[in-house]
């Protein structure tokens, strides 16, 4: 599923391509990965799974959808998979977006329970440890439809492509 990029996020991304294109030369690419893009993320699956996010609390718990799933949003703007750090709880979802920061859109890359995903990681580990695209993908290609989050249908327009 892809979708377009809400206007508000559009104009910071755009300053942001400014800054590549002015430095260009320097081979600067001006990242936006880390918490803002992580923030970003979760604001977009807010909007469009009708999620209500939680308070930062680091619990692996970004947020709830409407019918009472705990939901972890994960986000990137690379082409590197989401990084996974040990935590206490885990979430019933898993929703992973991928930004195209070029051309102002997302993809859905996975959209299911989040276990599966879990399952591909180590059992322990310290720091980070990051599940490939590509194992996103395959894993998002099991997924039935029935468990996956539905479109949010907000009374303002949608984020989504037709």
């Amino acid at each position: 599923m892809t979708f377009i990029l809400p206007p508000v996020i559009t104009d910071l991304v755009l300053a942001r391509n400014r800054l590549c294109d002015h430095y260009r030369s320097a081979a600067l690419e001006f990242t936006l990965d880390g918490n803002l893009i992580g923030d970003i993320g979760e604001a977009v699956a807010a909007e469009l799974f009708g999620l209500k996010l939680s308070p930062r609390n680091g619990t692996g718990i970004d947020g709830h959808a409407p019918d009472g799933r705990s939901v972890q949003v994960k986000a990137t703007g690379t082409n590197r998979g989401p990084a996974f750090r040990m935590v206490d709880t885990r979430a019933d979802h898993l929703l992973f977006l991928v930004f195209d920061l070029e051309n102002l859109k997302g993809e859905v890359i996975y959209n299911g329970p989040e276990e599966p995903v879990i399952k591909l990681l180590p059992t322990e580990w310290v720091g980070q440890k990051t599940v490939s695209m590509a194992q996103m993908r395959r894993v998002d290609a099991l997924v039935a439809e029935a468990q996956r989050l539905g479109r949010h249908s907000p009374g303002k327009q949608s984020l989504l492509k037709a």
